[in-house]
C-alpha cells in the first residue's frame, strides 16, 4: 500500500513540475522583455489611469452580478423540467395508439428504442400523474424562486439609483445629527 501511495507523491510531483513550472521556465527564457510606458500601463477599457489601481470597488458590483449568476442557473433549470413534461403531457393524451406510447415512453425514460413492451409501457392515466406532479414541482420550485426574488428586491439590491440616494441621505442625517 505504501508503494501505491509513494508512486501517486512521485506522479503528483513529477506532473506539477513537468506541467506547470517547466512552461513558465521555458517562457521565462523565450519571451521577450522590452517594457514600455504604455505596456506596463494599467488597462482600464481604453481610459487613462486615474490614481491607485488598488481602489475599492463598490459591492453592488458583486451583488449584481451574483444574483444575475444565482437567477440564470436557477432558470436553466427549467428546461430539462419542459422536456420531462412536455414528454408526459404527449403520454396522457388517450388518443394515441400503442406504437406511438411505447416511443414516446422510450423517449421519456431515456431507453433504448424498443425496448419498451406491452405491459412495460406508460398507460395515459400514470403518464397525467407523472404530468401533474412535475407541474406542482415546477410550481414548488418556482415559488422558491420567486420567494428569493422578492427577498432581494425588498432588501433594496435590486434598487441601484434608490439606493444611492438612500446612502447619501443617511450620510447627511449623520452629519447633521453629529454637528448637533
Amino acid at each position: 500500500m505504501f508503494d501505491l501511495a509513494l508512486h501517486f507523491l512521485i506522479f503528483i510531483i513529477a506532473g506539477s513540475v513537468a506541467f506547470v513550472l517547466l512552461p513558465l521556465l521555458i517562457g521565462q527564457f523565450v519571451r521577450p522583455d522590452s517594457p514600455t510606458p504604455e505596456k506596463v500601463a494599467t488597462y482600464e477599457c481604453g481610459e487613462p489611469t486615474i490614481g491607485s489601481s488598488y481602489v475599492q470597488f463598490d459591492i453592488r458590483f458583486y451583488v449584481v452580478a451574483l444574483l444575475f449568476i444565482i437567477f440564470d442557473v436557477e432558470v436553466a433549470f427549467f428546461f430539462p423540467w419542459a422536456t420531462i413534461f412536455g414528454g408526459a403531457t404527449q403520454l396522457a393524451d388517450p388518443r394515441l395508439s400503442d406504437a406511438a406510447r411505447m416511443n414516446l415512453t422510450d423517449r421519456l425514460f431515456d431507453l433504448l428504442p424498443g425496448t419498451t413492451t406491452q405491459e412495460t409501457m406508460l398507460s395515459a392515466s400514470d403518464a397525467l400523474q407523472m404530468a401533474w406532479t412535475g407541474f406542482g414541482d415546477i410550481l414548488v420550485f418556482f415559488a422558491v424562486l420567486m420567494v428569493g426574488f422578492a427577498y432581494v428586491w425588498k432588501r433594496g439590491d435590486l434598487d441601484w439609483v434608490r439606493s444611492l440616494i438612500q446612502e447619501k441621505k443617511n450620510a447627511r442625517e449623520a452629519a447633521s445629527k453629529a454637528s448637533a
